[in-house]
């Protein structure tokens, strides 16, 4: 099973960063452990939807012909948690990398303009069909960014 962390893309930029969102709704079966009587959204998937959406932005810009994987975490620090009901606005930028298959971002996640999340995070450009059905990805795509 997927989790697609990330549940609408608000714009972006080839190559240069993205903006998406996540809901946490209280249904999500993450919560109901996370913890009982008081549900929250770990931090890790916080991450995990930062990192998605660099897959967006690599796959988005390479014509759906590549996805970012995740290698390293140099930096990672959370200020709050995020709750149900909360809408979490991610922004990732991309950073300069020393050469075409590795890839460097840094992000944030906030919820109503106060931080929740600040990360830098490293991997790989891989061929996104080693992965996953190019044309699947790019019709996700299309939902998520509503065009």
């Amino acid at each position: 099973m997927r989790y697609l962390m990330v549940d609408r893309i608000l714009e972006w930029e080839a190559g240069r960063g993205i903006k998406g969102v996540k809901n946490v709704a209280m249904s999500e079966d993450v919560l109901e452990f996370h913890f009982p009587g008081n549900p929250i959204m770990p931090g890790v998937l916080l991450l995990e939807a930062m990192v998605q959406l660099a897959g967006w932005i690599e796959a988005a810009s390479t014509d759906f012909q590549r996805w970012f994987l995740l290698q390293r975490i140099p930096r990672c620090h959370f200020y709050g948690f995020a709750l149900p009901g909360d809408q979490v606005e991610f922004e990732i930028k991309a950073l300069e990398s020393p050469d075409a298959s590795s890839k460097k971002f840094e992000g944030i996640g906030t919820v109503n303009g106060k931080k929740k999340i600040v990360a830098e995070f490293e991997g790989e450009s891989v061929l996104l069909e080693d992965l996953e059905s190019a044309t699947e990805q790019r019709r996700l795509f299309e939902i998520l960014t509503r065009s």
